[in-house]
């Protein structure tokens, strides 16, 4: 696609991945509806990063894991310069822990924002989205959503989610004009690590992207219309793996996880006496 073509709505786009993907986007031409539950901060993004690009760029503050928010995010998309051709589910929480360390709360939150509302602007936009020439869904999941990792159980199950339900829906979407894609990144340096997720990184040698490359990737897959693709080496490589012989990734993490357990906060796991 030309992205000087695109009108898009972007969720997660107050900073960190969404907003290294808005200003790659509006620097090929692109325009952009940004959308994150953060009001200042959005509005503190566009006033000071992307105000050169003008009627370019708009904003929408909303809690997405709300009917109603998704309800208005989605009447002002399909409004945007013409309505939007490119959909793209990038917001997304992460909470670095054990999971019996995390509270009912937590997880529900992860489930509804990483998952469950992608999901729903997908079914509430796809009728505006085939009645469009040419049209992009692009869901951000991570590798984590290929290879479940320690302390990420929770936010791996979402992020397996979404890439099972961007393949079926690519599928299901195959003899229509609408087009599905996948991003996976790998480590990325944001606000959502934790001091502590930096250092257990460091320590374990995982490498971490800047959101430019993440950003850059995007624009990619929806300039080459790419079906899926992950990002690092060799990352890209473990997903593979992971999928054929899982027993090897297995044995690869087993030897990080008194890392993993000292900097997410728990001690290693003790046998109990009889």
């Amino acid at each position: 696609m030309d992205l000087k073509t695109a009108r898009v709505l972007l969720t997660g786009g107050a900073g960190g991945i969404g907003g290294a993907i808005a200003e790659a986007l509006l620097a090929k031409g692109a325009a952009v509806l940004l959308v994150d539950m953060n009001e200042a901060a959005l509005q503190r993004f566009v006033s000071e990063r992307l105000a050169r690009y003008g009627d370019r760029v708009a904003s929408i503050a909303a809690n997405l894991t709300r009917a109603d928010d998704r309800g208005r995010v989605c009447e002002q998309a399909c409004t945007f310069r013409g309505g939007i051709n490119v959909l793209i589910n990038n917001a997304g929480v992460s909470h670095f822990r054990l999971l019996d360390e995390q509270s009912p709360e937590a997880i529900d939150l992860a489930l509804a924002v990483n998952l469950q509302a992608p999901i729903h602007l997908c079914r509430l936009l796809l009728p505006h989205l085939r009645r469009q020439s040419a049209a992009h869904i692009l869901n951000t999941g991570s590798v984590f959503g290929s290879i479940g990792y320690p302390a990420y159980a929770v936010y791996s199950a979402t992020k397996f989610g979404m890439r099972g339900f961007s393949e079926a829906l690519r599928r299901e979407l195959g003899d229509s004009t609408v087009r599905v894609h996948y991003l996976a990144p790998r480590a990325t340096r944001t606000g959502i690590n934790t001091a502590e997720v930096e250092q257990m990184n460091a320590e374990l040698g995982v490498a971490m992207d800047a959101v430019s490359t993440v950003a850059t990737a995007a624009c990619r897959i929806l300039e080459n219309e790419s079906t899926e693709t992950v990002l690092g080496w060799p990352e890209k490589l473990f997903t593979r793996i992971n999928g054929v012989l899982p027993g090897l990734v297995d044995r690869a993490i087993a030897k990080q996880l008194g890392v993993i357990r000292r900097y997410a906060g728990i001690r290693p796991a003790t046998t109990p006496s009889a």
